[in-house]
């Protein structure tokens, strides 16, 4: 056993196997669907965070914190399209801008006014971000703000946090989600996400533990020559929204300023703690922010952006460009109007609302899982939470995959039946139409769900 792992919670399999079988007998139509789908995409399926077994339900539509799938199954959503909706669901603002916009042109080869206009927000608002430039998704944003950092720097590595998320793009792809046979018991290696990546990209990346501040420094100093950056989220995401330790984004920032080392926020999804994201939150500053999910208000979209001299490797004026960035669909005046809209939605005391329910949302769920007497750690910031089956904290990826994954299995199935939708990880955003009755149906749903499986 790896060391940090503990034994499961020995869930009776059967109530797994009777959560499954409820679902089933809910989502024929999903069941018929997926059968479908199975004919042209492989597994019937585009996207992995979009699939779960025995298989998804399909979403006839949204209605606000709402999604109802084509069976007639209305659930209340924490998932929200991976944290991206903070409006919710067919928000009426961004529906009409969609349509003005696609009345006028879905996209064309010049570029509009919207796009100065977003621009403007996000480099108002965010304290890293000089110059910004749009893309389609955050994997591009995050693949061109290493780019970046390598061209600034003229080194070639990066450094990056074991179960650190950031896109598909090789580079990245390296210890995401690694097993816990293949850890190494004393420290983080960087560790291929396919069997079939190329050697050379693990090689070009060094890995240490989340809020381990002494092993990044140890890995800094000694290839500070070789690094071109850090890339790493303030808030991780694919344990549960973690906040980072302060005094170890403080080490980082002072570590990549002493050995000219560029430091990268992947914002992606922690933009939505305040205006100005984690880094304002948490104040902490980085050279380069990557951007996506609420700045497209539900349709496809990433940024990235940062200090004037190293986004100038992008300026296409006076000689053309260092770096070339194209993208047919880059900062489409669609995607640019709805962003618009969420942005120009979220003041401050919208973020500050949903900040406080997230605290009482988080301090509700600790509260009924020890009135259950069934050992969870919730964790979490602002208007994000994740619930993990286990009385251990969890500060980095090690942690959170000792918590007993069959448990959150059979409790993310148990939820849905529930009509209440969270991300497979047991994990979930709120929005700015969540109220503290939909907290309340949260916290009830998932007393019934412990009372049924533990």
């Amino acid at each position: 056993m790896v060391q940090g792992v503990k034994e499961g919670l020995d869930l009776d399999p059967s109530k797994l196997q009777a959560e499954i079988d409820t679902y089933i007998s809910r989502t024929p139509k999903s069941a018929e669907l997926q059968k479908q789908a199975e004919s042209y995409l492989p597994g019937g399926s585009s996207r992995g965070t979009s699939y779960f077994d025995p298989y998804p339900h399909f979403i006839e539509r949204g209605d606000g914190p709402y999604i109802v799938d084509v069976d007639g199954n209305k659930s209340l959503d924490f998932m929200i399209n991976a944290t991206s909706l903070i409006l919710g669901h067919a928000n009426p603002k961004i529906s009409g801008v969609i349509s003005d916009q696609a009345g006028k042109g879905a996209a064309f080869s010049g570029p509009t006014s919207a796009q100065i206009r977003l621009a403007n927000i996000l480099t108002d608002r965010i304290p890293s971000v000089d110059t910004i430039r749009f893309t389609n998704s955050g994997t591009e944003g995050t693949m061109m703000a290493v780019r970046a950092a390598r061209q600034f720097t003229g080194r070639e590595k990066i450094l990056k946090i074991e179960g650190g998320y950031h896109g598909s793009h090789d580079y990245v792809s390296v210890s995401v989600y690694p097993s816990k046979e293949k850890l190494d018991p004393d420290q983080s290696t960087p560790i291929p996400e396919y069997s079939s990546q190329p050697a050379a990209i693990a090689e070009g990346v060094f890995v240490v533990a989340y809020n381990d501040s002494s092993a990044a420094e140890a890995v800094m100093r000694e290839n500070a020559e070789e690094i071109a950056c850090v890339i790493m989220e303030p808030v991780i995401s694919s344990i549960g929204y973690v906040p980072a330790d302060i005094s170890f984004l403080e080490k980082i920032r002072e570590l990549t300023k002493e050995l000219n080392i560029v430091l990268i926020f992947d914002e992606v999804q922690s933009l939505r703690v305040s205006p100005g994201g984690a880094q304002e939150l948490f104040g902490v500053v980085p050279d380069m922010t990557t951007l996506g999910k609420i700045i497209g208000g539900g349709t496809p979209v990433g940024a990235f952006g940062g200090r004037r001299d190293i986004m100038s490797a992008f300026d296409p004026t006076d000689g053309g460009a260092d770096l070339a960035h194209a993208g047919t669909f880059n900062a489409n005046p669609i995607t640019m109007r709805a962003g618009e809209v969420v942005m120009n939605a979220l003041t401050k005391d919208e973020y500050d609302r949903m900040n406080a329910l997230g605290q009482v949302l988080r301090e509700k769920l600790r509260a009924v899982f020890a009135e259950m007497d069934v050992p969870v750690t919730v964790t979490g910031v602002a208007s994000l939470f994740g619930i993990h089956f286990t009385d251990g904290e969890v500060k980095n990826y090690r942690d959170a995959i000792s918590s007993d994954t069959q448990m959150k299995k059979a409790f993310f199935m148990g939820m849905l039946n529930e009509g209440v939708l969270l991300m497979a990880g047991a994990a979930g955003a709120l929005n700015v139409l969540s109220t503290e009755d939909h907290v309340d149906e949260l916290v009830d749903s998932a007393r019934r769900v412990i009372q049924r499986i533990r």
